[in-house]
């Protein structure tokens, strides 16, 4: 049996371990059937354990970041290799990283952000160990770079989200958007209407994340079996077509009537014609991989979005304006808002269960961009740069503060309209706004605007003086100014006569009864002269000395003769003639100067002065006659106690109007006395701790009128007179009339620049300082009142912007006073000691007889001279 069994046992066959694999196979496929919901718990686990652990150690390496401001220079003007440099070095930063790091945290963020508060601020956040790389810029010195604090924002009441992707073709190139104009101005635009009282806050993060080769070989796996598939489907379509059309063609009744007129034997032959499928076509890598065909340069990119506000609606309507904004870059791909829009409601990044993911990769800065966001950096150039020369920042508060009426700190300077339309009354910090130049054709608001300061600073508790050539602005500006608690501190000197009725104040050039060093004065007049007529030791040194000689021997009398309680008996300006023409006079002086005189003075008079020729002295007469045969010049000048005093009115914070009159030769000599009276004046407060210099402001109307004959006293203002708190305004119609000297003064110092319209050469110059931004042309067609201003704000520039020159009537409304017009000029006079000029003309005839008796009075019984004898009869 047992070999009937062995011979019945069938012999192993290859089949069998084959059948028992199957069998297997079955059966794992059974339990696996049977015990799938395990299978799925396992996955599953493994999937939340890996996301979570992969969570954590992207949030710890998430810790260790840094952020760095950029701020632009206002010329800032990269190329686009500099940018792409940048872009570079934004990618390579992104991987300094430890090694454990996940990929998603291994991104450089630039973040955008405005808040009603600045204009838009650029700053880069990425990891800590590539500060260095980041903090050195190709922009070089052009782009300031400084270490940022962590932003601290309030919780706001309403905020919305979004992310964007791009949508259209996946491989197809941005739009190549040109840096002039700035791509960054459509986001400028889109949140230049920010209010920060209301809570306004507007971010656009941009992270960047180097190209993953892994991810990157997928992406092109997947694009070039999409294009194959594609081809395919296109070559089924073309075949399907083709048997369609020839079927069409075998059924028309053309090619019917052609079978029945062919011979059978071709017909059959004919009839059995094939159609033939097209070769397939073979894909083209580069086209199907497009921007991704080159490693080089290739980032993946992630937007997110955030805009928050405390009033309702502000905050989506801000969303809206970024994402148009996005536009400037949409092509054959562009920038949208990921997500469903479901009637007017959104499902995106601002909704579950997306809000969640979003606020981490907000919160981190790691980086989980949509599959189809590839870029070059060559497409974002216009993103990874700060705003540039060529975009125009609108002017937010904390750049131009807005104007509040009385606070002397700030000084107005017109009315900046905003993007949305409305109007600001904007200002400048008085303490950094020390010189101020404005050009621009008559008419076109220049004394509009520096009256309004004026008037400003006036009920501010300001001093000033403002020299007016045309007396125009005081009539304009004097029913703002009627008011009581101003009116004491305010003096008129009009040197506009029209009878022997007007007032004229008075000022005595050489006068003693101010307290001033003898020598000082000396020195001051001779310089004002010497000025006057470009005097040097070189072309006059002769009309110096005697000059100086002259002014000796006066200001010696006027000292003792204020020593003597007898200010009114001083010598003025008009006794040099007297001086040196008068023996009598001459002789009365040195005689009651006995013992008050220095020695080599008097022997200068002594030894020196007889040997003059009598021609010598005609360069010292001539401009004082002339001085001397206009009523007003001789009234003003020929007091002995005058009472204008320039250094006392700074002190007081008074507010002076000088009105002069015409521009003939003596009108600008005595332009160029009261011009270096003023820079003496504001030099001699050297005499004063720093802090208690009170600032006076200089307004000086028509400089080309005033630099006839002070070009140099001018200048030399503008250059000298920071240090002492005396801050000039100057106003012309062309800058190119001005005097060299004065020109380059204003230019190189000027705080302020401002420009109305007026013709392209006259204009030209300020639009030089500018590079042109704006142009002669675009200057040259502004409307009356609107002028293009340059600031300083901070220590640092701002625009030039256009504004529209304040009008009196729009920003002083509640301030005019029409019917206390005549009560103002009455004080103002009365302050400036002001009496008819017939009165005044007669004091200045007697002035010399009464200086006479004054002399013969306080000569010493030793040096009398003799009586002479009478003859008897």
């Amino acid at each position: 049996m047992a070999a009937h069994a062995a011979v019945l046992t069938p012999p192993p066959t290859a089949a069998g371990p084959v059948l028992g694999a199957l069998h297997q196979l079955v059966g794992c496929a059974g339990w696996i059937t049977d015990h799938a919901w395990l299978l799925l718990l396992v996955l599953v686990t493994a999937a939340v354990t890996g996301e979570h652990v992969v969570r954590r150690l992207a949030t710890r390496a998430s810790q260790e970041r840094m952020a760095l401001d950029l701020a632009p220079a206002p010329h800032f003007d990269p190329c686009a290799e500099e940018i792409l440099r940048r872009g570079i070095e934004l990618t390579r930063a992104s991987t300094s990283m430890p090694w454990w790091a996940p990929r998603r945290a291994k991104a450089v963020r630039i973040r955008l952000r405005a808040d009603g508060a600045s204009p838009l601020m650029y700053r880069i956040e990425g990891p800590a160990g590539a500060e260095r790389l980041l903090s050195t810029t190709p922009f070089g010195p052009h782009v300031t770079v400084t270490k940022a604090a962590p932003l601290a924002d309030k919780q706001r009441k309403h905020d919305v989200r979004a992310e964007f992707i791009l949508r259209g073709n996946p491989v197809a190139t941005l739009r190549d958007v040109p840096l002039d104009p700035d791509p960054l101005q459509p986001l400028v635009d889109a949140v230049a209407d920010l209010r920060a009282h209301l809570g306004d806050l507007a971010e656009l993060c941009i992270d960047l994340q180097r190209a993953p080769k892994t991810v990157l070989r997928a992406r092109r796996w997947q694009l070039l079996d999409a294009a194959r598939r594609s081809e395919r489907g296109e070559a089924s379509r073309l075949t399907r077509w083709m048997h369609r059309d020839h079927q069409r063609l075998e059924d028309s009744w053309l090619f019917q009537i052609s079978q029945m007129l062919t011979p059978d034997g071709r017909r059959s032959r004919e009839g059995g014609r094939m159609v033939m499928t097209p070769p397939p076509v073979r894909v083209d890598t580069a086209k199907a991989f497009g921007k991704l065909a080159e490693d080089s340069h290739l980032v993946r990119v992630q937007i997110l979005v955030r805009c928050a506000s405390d009033t309702t609606g502000r905050a989506e309507a801000h969303l809206a304006r970024i994402q148009a904004a996005m536009d400037v870059f949409g092509g054959s791909a562009r920038f949208a808002m990921r997500g469903w829009q479901i009637g007017p409601c959104r499902l995106g990044a601002d909704r579950f269960p997306q809000r969640k993911r979003f606020d981490r990769r907000w919160a981190t800065g790691q980086c989980q961009p949509p599959s189809a966001n590839w870029v070059q950096l060559t497409e974002l150039l216009g993103l990874l740069k700060p705003p540039t020369v060529h975009c125009r920042l609108p002017l937010l508060p904390a750049d131009l503060p807005s104007f509040a009426h009385g606070d002397p700190s700030l000084l107005l300077q017109g009315w900046y309209r905003r993007p949305d339309g409305r109007r600001r009354l904007v200002a400048t910090h008085a303490a950094e706004t020390l010189f101020e130049v404005a050009v621009g054709k008559a008419g076109g608001g220049k004394t509009e605007r520096a009256l309004a300061q004026a008037i400003a600073l006036a009920h501010a508790g300001g001093g000033l003086l403002f020299v007016d050539p045309h007396r125009d602005s005081w009539k304009r500006g004097a029913p703002y100014l009627a008011h009581d608690h101003i009116m004491g501190r305010i003096a008129r000197i009009d040197l506009k006569a029209t009878g022997p009725h007007s007032l004229i104040s008075s000022w005595n050039l050489i006068g003693m009864h101010h307290g001033r060093a003898r020598h000082e004065v000396v020195e001051d007049t001779v310089d004002a002269f010497a000025s006057a007529f470009a005097w040097d030791d070189t072309n006059a040194p002769r009309a110096i000395a005697i000059f100086t000689q002259a002014l000796t021997i006066l200001t010696a009398i006027n000292e003792l003769a204020c020593k003597a309680q007898r200010p009114h008996d001083q010598a003025t300006i008009f006794h040099i003639r007297a001086l040196l023409t008068d023996a009598g006079f001459r002789t009365s002086a040195l005689d009651a100067l006995h013992g008050h005189l220095d020695e080599e003075s008097r022997a200068w008079w002594q030894n020196v002065f007889p040997t003059l020729p009598a021609d010598s002295f005609n360069i010292l007469i001539n401009p004082l006659t002339r001085l001397a045969a206009n009523p007003v010049t001789r009234a003003f000048l020929g007091q002995g106690h005058g009472v204008y005093n320039i250094r006392s009115a700074m002190d007081a914070q008074m507010i002076v109007w000088v009105c002069t009159d015409g521009n003939g030769p003596t009108d600008k000599l005595l332009i160029a006395l009261l011009a270096r009276d003023l820079l003496r004046a504001g030099r001699s407060r050297t005499d004063l701790p720093e802090h208690q210099r009170i600032a006076f402001r200089v307004y000086l109307d028509e400089l080309i009128t005033l630099t006839g004959t002070a070009a140099e006293s001018i200048a030399a203002m503008f250059e000298d007179l920071r240090k002492f708190r005396v801050h000039i305004h100057g106003m012309t119609q062309i800058l190119a009339r001005l005097p060299a000297s004065v020109r380059q003064s204003l230019l190189q110092n000027a705080s302020t620049l401002s420009t109305t319209t007026g013709s392209r050469a006259a204009v030209c110059a300020i639009t030089e300082e500018w590079g042109d931004r704006p142009s002669p042309t675009h200057v040259a067609n502004l409307d009356r009142y609107d002028h293009y201003a340059q600031f300083t704000v901070d220590g640092r520039r701002i625009g030039p912007v256009l504004l529209h020159g304040p009008l009196l009537e729009e920003v002083f409304t509640d301030l005019r006073e029409s019917g206390k017009v005549r009560a103002l000029e009455a004080a103002a006079d009365r302050t400036a000691g002001a009496l008819p000029l017939s009165k005044l003309t007669d004091r200045a005839t007697a002035q010399q007889q009464r200086v006479q008796t004054f002399l013969l009075a306080h000569t010493p019984a030793a040096t009398r001279p003799t009586p002479p004898a009478k003859e008897f009869q």
